[in-house]
């Protein structure tokens, strides 16, 4: 499985109480290339249709706090 990696890191309550590991990327183990994340060592591949729902919802909430021009 060919994979890039454009997340790594170990994410932290803003409160400080709990945190978890989350890695996000692109995965080509699948016959098509999709989009796949591990949240504290459970992986998932996704298909292209969640796929687009997630980057979809991230781009959406990134625009609501500003982060995104």
């Amino acid at each position: 499985m060919a994979t890039t990696i454009f997340f790594e890191e170990t994410v932290t309550d803003q409160g400080g109480k709990t945190s978890m590991d989350i890695e996000l990327g692109r995965s080509s183990f699948y016959e098509e290339d999709s989009i796949y994340i591990i949240v504290d060592g459970k992986t998932v591949i996704m298909d292209r249709d969640t796929a687009k729902r997630f980057v979809d919802a991230v781009v959406s909430v990134g625009h609501y706090h500003g982060l995104i021009k």
